[in-house]
């Protein structure tokens, strides 16, 4: 499923000549590598982070050490400012971001395990959406990841795209 949602993206970011670049923490790169696996990839990837501790955050994408610390990491200020600092730095048409608590541990009352932010930048904005979703932490990461790219092929297309999450 991800290789085919990662074709899709590539294609229609490829139809528009439309680059994309990726800011992870929670999915550890899962996102740039899904998007990796498509050969001739680099025509419309170019390159993304993977920021999971609050410090690369900061240091590699811009976010305000303030920012984190008044909302934590896994929040959609975070979040908005991780996908927003990538597209600047990247110089790409769409950024997308996400923080999330993918655990075993780690959770909270307000923020449990499964907890993911995730934002999508491009020149007319920044959306964002939380989830919270379940399973192991395999499965947080790719259901993650699988949001992350359909939402994207959404944004380019409409809604052409099923949301493979319940």
């Amino acid at each position: 499923m991800l290789t085919e949602l990662a074709q899709q993206c590539g294609e229609a970011l490829q139809q528009r000549g439309l680059q994309v670049t990726t800011a992870e923490s929670c999915t550890g790169g899962g996102i740039a590598e899904a998007i990796t696996r498509i050969a001739g990839s680099s025509a419309w990837f170019g390159q993304g982070w993977v920021t999971y501790s609050n410090a690369a955050k900061s240091s590699q994408l811009g976010v305000a050490p303030e920012l984190i610390e008044a909302h934590g990491a896994v929040s959609e200020a975070v979040v908005s400012a991780m996908a927003e600092g990538a597209r600047a730095r990247a110089g790409a048409d769409w950024a997308i971001a996400v923080s999330g608590v993918a655990g075993p541990g780690g959770g909270s009352r307000d923020k449990p395990v499964g907890t993911v932010w995730l934002a999508w930048a491009s020149q007319l904005g920044t959306q964002t959406t939380c989830r919270l979703f379940a399973g192991d932490r395999r499965e947080i990461r790719e259901q993650t990841v699988v949001l992350a790219l359909t939402e994207l092929i959404k944004s380019l297309c409409g809604s052409e795209v099923a949301d493979p999450m319940p």
